[in-house]
């Protein structure tokens, strides 16, 4: 296959940008969002705030249905939203349920803003309402509409995956013991789906009036357990049992001394890191034209104006590990056809406004891949003052315009955290680089630099806004508890914080 011999690069992908990275399960606990934030009043109140500060992108974690331990990165589908986003206080206004849905007690709301994501309390609190809510929908929606003539049409444009993931989630084997007759109905996991679809629409306009621009995150590889493998079992690599034959993750760093920079920890550099993953059957894939591919990337850019592709080297190369061993020391390398599939999703939407996940995997072939269809890569300013040539790359005197720049990922701790874990000459190279306040103030600081960095964009996680320390960080990877806890407490968006962010971005010429 022939790539396109000029690569036409994502408007949005040159535009001088600065944005902030916030899952929607870290907003604040307001307007009925109990345990979890939501896609309702206070993600619009956020948006609001972070236009208010100059910020003109919103950075977001997969939205799918999360899996085991709430990770966002092993959705049980590729297509549908976690319905514990559903906002109770958008499903009062549209008339689903009555205004009490959203009362909390008094006690109940402080233990609710104390800065820590609790699903077990969202779903304890939510499941109720998001039943009653649509029992009110079945019963009233002949006689008086309720949106049903919207929800048939919605039907209607999401058929390509709507009626798998409703069998999915509605199997009793995977409800538990605690399951209600009205989550056995594939119907209700239907009109879940309706309710996302608007309430996530609401919020994308509102983002959009205010010149803010959403940015998903595509992980590439999908959960064994989820929805698109039960589904489609002949575009994975499986057994007769339906279980992986190889599995993916990543191997061991050849070089040691990666263990302070690697993004997946010290332990996978010693031992490389199993995900457990099945890999595509890529053969498969190419027979249909990439359609499932095509479908999902459509799906993603229908909700985002921008997509991170978590794992960009998967589209050049993956890493995949025996199933039998499942010790990525036995593992290999094997080639994907990512040129093929990045040629057919370009043919079909144009210029792919993508963000690679590329790092640790800048090889040249990584890089021509990338650079042939206009994607930008990542910079990570933490990694880039351990004083190697690769750690250099990272400085931001060295960044290319096309790329985008984070102080910190979800993935790595907050600014706060890594300067009081990092040893006395990388503080030393850190101050001799930033200036005399880097001690005083190292997450203000790593702002300015990803502001003021030639990159178009510059993404900062709202914890590294707000100088929190490491109890904030969202991910610990290869750990399989804690993560994806974090929770901003009410009143951390600040009208100061907002103007000091404004300013900063105005003076980078980060606002038009």
């Amino acid at each position: 296959m022939t790539s396109p011999e000029a690569p036409r690069v994502h408007p949005l992908l040159a535009d001088r940008a600065a944005g902030v990275l916030l899952h929607p399960t870290s907003l604040p606990s307001s307007d009925g969002a109990f345990g979890i934030g939501d896609l309702g009043p206070t993600a619009r109140r956020f948006a609001s705030w972070a236009a208010s500060a100059g910020l003109r992108r919103w950075q977001m974690l997969p939205i799918g249905p999360v899996g085991d331990g709430d990770c966002p990165y092993s959705a049980r589908s590729s297509f549908a939203i976690e319905p514990m986003l559903t906002s109770v206080a958008d499903l009062v206004e549209d008339g689903y349920l009555p205004a009490s849905a959203t009362r909390i007690g008094r006690e109940e709301s402080a233990r609710d803003d104390r800065g820590r994501a609790s699903w077990g309390r969202a779903r304890r609190w939510k499941r109720p309402r998001l039943e009653a809510a649509f029992r009110r929908f079945q019963s009233r929606r002949g006689r008086m509409g309720l949106h049903g003539s919207a929800y048939e049409d919605f039907g209607i444009r999401q058929s390509d995956w709507l009626d798998d993931w409703c069998r999915y989630a509605s199997a009793p084997a995977r409800l538990g013991r605690s399951n209600t007759e009205v989550e056995r109905d594939p119907t209700y996991h239907a009109f879940l789906q309706f309710i996302l679809d608007r309430q996530w629409d609401r919020l994308r306009h509102h983002a959009l009036d205010l010149n803010l621009r959403l940015i998903g995150d595509l992980p590439i590889f999908c959960a064994p357990d989820s929805a698109d493998v039960e589904s489609r079992p002949d575009l994975f690599r499986l057994d007769r049992n339906g279980d992986p034959t190889v599995l993916t993750g990543v191997p061991p760093s050849p070089d040691p001394t990666d263990a302070g920079q690697s993004v997946w920890g010290a332990t996978a550099v010693d031992h490389g890191q199993l995900w457990g993953h099945p890999h595509y059957k890529w053969a498969a894939h190419r027979s249909e034209d990439w359609a499932w591919w095509r479908s999902r990337v459509r799906t993603t850019i229908e909700r985002f104006d921008l997509v991170r592709i978590d794992h960009f080297v998967g589209f050049r190369n993956a890493f995949e590990i025996p199933s039998e061993s499942a010790d990525p020391r036995n593992g290999r390398w094997r080639r994907t056809p990512g040129e093929e599939l990045l040629g057919a999703i370009t043919r079909e939407i144009g210029p792919l406004p993508f963000i690679a996940e590329d790092l640790g995997d800048r090889t040249p072939p990584v890089n021509r891949l990338r650079d042939r269809f206009g994607i930008v890569g990542m910079r990570i300013l933490e990694t880039a003052f351990f004083g190697t040539p690769v750690a250099s790359e990272e400085l931001p005197h060295n960044h290319p315009r096309a790329c985008a720049v984070y102080p910190a990922s979800h993935d790595n701790d907050t600014v706060a955290g890594w300067y009081r874990a990092i040893d006395a000459e990388t503080r030393r190279r850190f101050s001799a680089y930033a200036g005399p306040s880097a001690a005083a103030e190292p997450a203000d600081t790593m702002t300015r630099l990803a502001f003021t960095s030639p990159a178009d964009i510059a993404i900062v996680q709202m914890q590294d806004l707000l100088g929190l320390g490491r109890r904030a960080r969202m991910n610990r990877p290869g750990e399989p508890t804690g993560n994806w806890c974090w929770r901003m407490r009410r009143g951390d968006a600040t009208t100061r914080l907002a103007q000091r962010l404004a300013s900063l971005a105005s003076a980078a010429e980060r606002i038009p």
